[in-house]
């Protein structure tokens, strides 16, 4: 799916300015703090705060070698380095020039790396990131940008002048939001969280800036020993009640207004707050280089990692425990890979069968044709099309390292350039297009905000040009499916209805047998639901090219048109109509096979 993102001008991967500005931005930003109550800095109990720093300084990791002397001499040892790290982070998220996904699934040295942006935009560093600093930073991240839209109506509400909010410095607003983080939604103690990140504020701005923090959380903690958070009143008319509820749980408006117009308030307040919680992980075991499911639990028991098995029999599910299992190296020896069970499902709608040929059209990063071209059993091809070299590049590492290079040829390549060209035909094509992403937002903490309405309108037309140019590269009688991880109608049944209208020589396949009853909708599409199923909301379709249909002499023509999209395909006349005959002297067929019944695919 994300392969051709860089074809959508709201892609994931479109970075903000360079590193210089940005720190230049953050160094000069000012702050009104006129009307805002200047406290002093809460005292802790000398005996507590004594055991608190004990509990930190028993974690803390030995100096690598590596450190320079300059390096040292900017090493504050004072700062918390989960909190520095953390706020840099939510900075350059908010920016544009970082993802919520984290330390947790990336690779080695990455607490070096994000202590090397800290020194870089506060100019200091602290000690080197341990283990359980990693899982702190991987949990306030994800935790505070999910909670982003809740935490600013509160602190707005602290500040005595509203111009302090709507002035306050991006650095500052970081670091309060961290710290409502800590103690609203981590329950951490109050007064550790007040020094520490007062203590952050001071250094990393100035003192002025650490007063303010610990009025503003002073205030915070009286509020909530006293239970009286000021939250907006679900009161009024639909729009109001949605501005309510988008606070309270933290989502745009326009998916609130959308999730109740489609799903009803209740249904779309559970989604929220699947949304909010801390999200599955799925391992797949790697069954082509000999490991069963049994391997990797037996592997995770000796981690002392928490697992449930999956109704897929090649995966399990973890919550926490991701650092131990990169450190123990299941990912890098092959054994098993991260991929969510609602992917999975969508391979089991491909159904990959050993020697046929499969084109996966929007590959990378490779999950899919991973799983598929393991079902393959060593006999068959999957083609892996990607318009982004560099994640084609990852794609191929993958294939390396499971084994499965044999299996997988990957191309550089537009789809839409490819598929005009190409004249082999596969017996199975998968296109998991581009999509809002939707269905995987507890996962993908920072894609809410990413996201506006117009951009779902966008797609859509994205993902019809796709599955347009995809359908030429099915064999007569082969099988596309079409594939999000949305669980907006527009982006999934509608697209489906739109493309057997243009496209009346393809027909719904019913995907019973392919995956549990639970997951099938009443039109025969896969249709994983966040809250029903605890797992990412993903949707696939599975289409027959029929057999005895003929593409005669298809003229593909691109067109510019007043819109943005680069071009559409014409389609010549004729050889629609003969399609259209074809089709209705199949239905005839059908009609008297079913003993006068005509059925609708949709």
């Amino acid at each position: 799916m994300e392969g051709v993102l860089s074809l959508f001008p709201h892609s994931y991967t479109q970075f903000a300015a360079s590193r210089s500005n940005f720190s230049h931005a953050i160094k000069s930003s000012s702050l009104v703090i006129s009307g805002v109550v200047a406290a002093s800095s809460v005292s802790a109990p000398h005996n507590s705060r004594r055991r608190f720093n004990q509990s930190i300084e028993k974690d803390r990791a030995p100096r690598p070698s590596s450190v320079t002397n300059r390096q040292m001499q900017n090493i504050n040892q004072e700062v918390s380095p989960h909190r520095a790290v953390a706020a840099v982070r939510l900075l350059r998220i908010e920016r544009g020039g970082a993802f919520a996904d984290l330390l947790n699934v990336k690779g080695k040295n990455s607490g070096k790396n994000e202590m090397d942006y800290v020194e870089r935009t506060l100019g200091f560093r602290t000690r080197e990131l341990d283990n359980r600093d990693i899982r702190l930073v991987t949990e306030v991240v994800g935790g505070t940008v999910r909670w982003r839209r809740y935490f600013d109506y509160l602190i707005s509400s602290l500040c005595n002048d509203k111009r302090v909010f709507s002035d306050m410095e991006p650095l500052l607003l970081q670091i309060l939001r961290i710290g409502f983080f800590e103690i609203l939604k981590l329950n951490m103690p109050s007064y550790a969280v007040v020094d520490e990140n007062v203590k952050l504020a001071k250094v990393a701005l100035r003192p002025g800036a650490g007063n303010m923090v610990n009025g503003i959380l002073r205030k915070l903690v009286l509020l909530q020993e006293s239970d009286s958070l000021p939250l907006p009143k679900l009161e009024g008319d639909d729009r109001a009640k949605a501005r309510a509820l988008s606070i309270i749980h933290s989502h745009p408006v326009w998916m609130v207004r959308r999730w109740i117009r489609y799903l009803g308030q209740e249904e779309a307040v559970r989604l929220m707050t699947w949304n909010n919680s801390h999200p599955y992980f799925g391992l797949r075991v790697n069954t082509w280089k000999g490991y069963t499911r049994a391997d990797i639990v037996s592997q995770l028991v000796d981690l002392k990692v928490d697992y449930e098995t999956s109704i897929l029999d090649d995966f399990v599910r973890i919550r926490t425990g991701m650092q131990a299992i990169l450190q123990a190296g299941l990912l890098e020896k092959g054994i098993c890979s991260v991929q969510d069970e609602s992917a999975g499902f969508v391979v089991s709608v491909v159904d990959p069968q050993p020697g046929e040929t499969i084109t996966d059209c929007c590959a990378a990063p490779g999950g899919k044709s991973m799983y598929m071209a393991s079902r393959l059993q060593g006999q068959g091809m999957v083609y892996a099309i990607d318009v982004n070299e560099g994640r084609l590049r990852i794609l191929k590492e993958a294939a390396q390292l499971q084994d499965l290079a044999g299996v997988i040829t990957a191309i550089h390549s537009d789809l839409r350039s490819y598929s005009i060209r190409n004249v082999v035909k596969s017996d199975k094509v998968l296109l998991d297009v581009p999509c809002s992403g939707l269905g995987v937002l507890s996962k993908r903490a920072d894609l809410r905000w990413n996201r506006l309405l117009k951009d779902v309108e966008e797609l859509t037309h994205l993902q019809d040009e796709l599955l347009d140019v995809a359908s030429l590269l099915v064999k007569p009688g082969g099988v596309l499916v079409y594939s999000t991880c949305s669980i907006d109608p527009d982006e999934n049944e509608e697209r489906v209805l739109s493309f057997l209208q243009r496209h009346p020589e393809f027909t719904v396949q019913p995907i019973h047998g392919l995956v549990p009853p639970d997951f099938i909708s009443e039109n025969g599409f896969y249709s994983s639901n966040p809250v029903k199923h605890c797992m990412d909301g993903a949707f696939a379709a599975r289409l027959e090219l029929f057999e005895h249909v003929f593409r005669y002499n298809f003229e593909l023509m691109y067109c510019k048109k007043q819109s943005k999209l680069p071009g559409f395909i014409l389609v010549k006349c004729e050889a629609y109509q003969v399609i259209r005959e074809k089709t209705a002297a199949r239905r005839v067929i059908n009609e008297k096979r079913k003993g006068g019944r005509v059925t609708k695919s949709i």
